[in-house]
């Protein structure tokens, strides 16, 4: 039982980290333009995320896939860049209900990037019931995506409607202070 919290913590702190926000900075970007009527899509949103990175996780920790740690470094800033920039482009039609398919496929392959990031540190301290493990490292990310997602909708709330923000200004802001704080990322991690 204590094996299952050491890993569902893992995970939670996976998140939770600030020394490695890259993570947060994923989930502020992902769901800045929802609402709390949103939060199936959200959920699905998350989990979907979720998912490729437990999916990743597991391939990376079975000696399924191997990739090189600098370009995985690379690429996981430009995956957060790259849900900004969709932001911003986007934030002026105010709705993503004709994209969310893509939006879906999307978040599943960005997962599987940063799942590839945590791989080596997850495949040297999972002892042999790696399987189980990962499942329970997944419900803590889980469980922390969901915290890290009610805390940026409840600002998004806050500022929405108290502040007068409008939907599309508030999505214009925060994605493009995500942009500033990924360019030093990817020129921290450049693969050229």
């Amino acid at each position: 039982m204590s094996e299952f919290w050491l890993y569902i913590k893992l995970g939670f702190g996976h998140v939770l980290d600030w020394s490695a926000y890259d993570h947060i900075l994923f989930l502020i970007v992902l769901t800045v333009g929802y609402t709390f009527d949103n939060w199936k899509r959200i959920l699905v949103l998350i989990t979907l995320f979720t998912l490729g990175h437990t999916m990743s996780l597991f391939l990376a920790s079975y000696d399924v896939v191997s990739v090189n740690a600098g370009i995985v470094e690379f690429l996981i800033p430009l995956t957060i860049l790259a849900t900004a920039i969709f932001n911003v482009l986007t934030a002026k039609s105010g709705s993503k209900n004709s994209k969310i398919g893509v939006l879906y496929g999307v978040t599943i392959f960005f997962g599987l990037i940063h799942g590839l990031g945590f791989s080596i540190f997850f495949k040297h301290s999972s002892g042999s019931g790696k399987f189980i493990s990962l499942l329970e490292f997944a419900l803590g990310i889980e469980l922390a995506q969901i915290v890290v997602v009610i805390i940026v909708v409840l600002i998004s709330f806050i500022v929405q409607t108290f502040f007068r923000f409008s939907k599309r200004d508030w999505i214009l802001i925060i994605s493009s202070i995500v942009v500033g704080m990924v360019i030093p990322m990817l020129m921290a991690n450049k693969i050229w």
